[in-house]
């Protein structure tokens, strides 16, 4: 980042002579920012901005969104091109190493992660401890930052090797763990995974496979697969990167740290959006009801919310939104799926909204979550796996941006600033005079 032309804002207090200029700073892309660094050792002042909407807590060269013109770009590449020409594991490259890779560098990686996608066996038995009703997440949780007791060759973050390993083994091993909370809710056999499969493929076959017959992957929903992958894979400073980086900001492993990211992406306001859209198609019930459901969306004394539209960063149409449009629709007819009152109710809602002025004007264009769930649900996979599933495929995301902070000369430890409203200071008061 550097100094924007050596602009800068002045800040004066009131009632004083104290005075600060602050320089404004420019990144490649997107806004100045003020650097405000000096703010309290100048003038003693912080800043308040609730949920850091309006702070950029750290420098990244990884992601960038402009919300209002619908961009969102992995190492500078469109995310339109990378969804139409790249697989998931060629977007972990980059995303962890800054460029594309070559075809040897490619295979090499894909190899690295191939050969890391076993658990240790004793991982296996850590599973029993859960009740056979374990959220997903929860499970998921606890044996992420379980890693941490089973690989104390790679815990050292100043290492940039041990640093790389963690990377190989985090994204590796992470959708044989969700896999495995699947089979591990529903009572059937854990699934090992197969070298000769490629990453979607081999987390299709470790989810859907049972030992008692052959199962063999359909090519459409594997590409599916990989572009949730691609789409999800990162974000910029959202709630569970942000936690990640915080966590990391202490020096804990990059296991925990992971873990940490994991219990973030929980929420249901973050991770569970495309879970939060099928709970309202089953609300809404049938096709006929949805004029009415608009209606009371549009009501402002009524609570109806239009769940997997509009985005709190997209101010217009979500790029991802659009690519996974036609991969639903692809997956729907290459499963010929007809009749299902919960897809047909979704496709009626999408057909409506995106004709309707009401939504129009507001730009409330449907986003990466409505289609998702809805291919999610079509694929076999309950609604409860839907997080989890974002989570396989934001691990290296997360892993990327844990690592970038790791070699940032400027990171501290995480340390944000309060005003406090509590009692001003005062005096301890016995039990017998209260």
């Amino acid at each position: 980042m550097s100094v924007s032309g050596k602009r800068s804002v002045t800040i004066t207090v009131d009632g004083t002579n104290k005075a600060l200029n602050i320089p404004l700073m420019d990144g490649t892309l997107g806004p100045p920012v003020a650097d405000i660094r000096k703010l309290y050792g100048e003038l003693g002042l912080f800043t308040y901005d609730p949920g850091y909407g309006a702070t950029a807590a750290c420098e990244s060269k990884i992601t960038y969104i402009d919300g209002d013109e619908g961009v969102l770009l992995y190492r500078g590449y469109p995310i339109e091109q990378l969804a139409e020409k790249s697989t998931f594991l060629e977007v972990a490259y980059l995303l962890l190493n800054g460029e594309l890779p070559n075809a040897a560098q490619k295979a090499e990686f894909d190899q690295g992660v191939i050969r890391h996608t076993m658990l240790h066996e004793q991982l296996r038995t850590f599973y029993n401890g859960f009740r056979r009703d374990a959220h997903p997440m929860a499970v998921m949780c606890g044996v992420v930052g379980a890693l941490s007791a089973f690989y104390h060759d790679s815990m050292d973050i100043n290492d940039p090797e041990q640093r790389r390993i963690s990377a190989f083994r985090l994204i590796a091993k992470v959708p044989t763990i969700a896999a495995w909370a699947h089979k591990y809710n529903i009572g059937q056999p854990f699934m090992y995974p197969r070298n000769d499969l490629g990453y979607a493929e081999n987390f299709l076959y470790m989810f859907h496979a049972v030992p008692a017959e052959p199962y063999h992957v359909n090519p459409v929903l594997a590409r599916a697969m990989d572009l949730i992958m691609i789409l999800h894979a990162d974000h910029e400073q959202n709630a569970s990167t942000s936690t990640v980086r915080l966590a990391g900001s202490t020096g804990a492993n990059p296991f925990a740290c992971i873990a940490a990211g994991i219990a973030s992406l929980w929420g249901p306001a973050h991770g569970g959006a495309n879970e939060a859209v099928l709970k309202m198609l089953t609300e809404i019930g049938h096709v006929r009801n949805v004029p009415d459901f608009l209606s009371k969306v549009k009501d402002k004394n009524e609570h109806a919310r239009l769940m997997g539209f509009g985005h709190r960063v997209y101010k217009n149409y979500d790029p991802r939104a659009k690519i996974m449009q036609k991969a639903c629709h692809d997956v729907l007819g290459e499963l010929g799926i007809k009749g299902d009152p919960l897809l047909d109710l979704a496709m009626e809602l999408e057909k409506i909204a995106l004709h309707d002025q009401y939504f129009i004007d507001r730009k409330l264009y449907p986003n990466v979550d409505f289609y998702s769930g809805i291919i999610l649900k079509a694929m076999g996979f309950p609604t409860s796996m839907f997080t989890a599933l974002f989570a396989v495929s934001r691990t290296v995301g997360w892993i990327s941006q844990w690592g970038e902070m790791i070699e940032d000369p400027q990171q501290r430890i995480g340390r944000p600033r309060q005003i406090y409203t509590g009692a001003a200071q005062r005096d301890y008061v016995p039990i017998d005079r209260r």
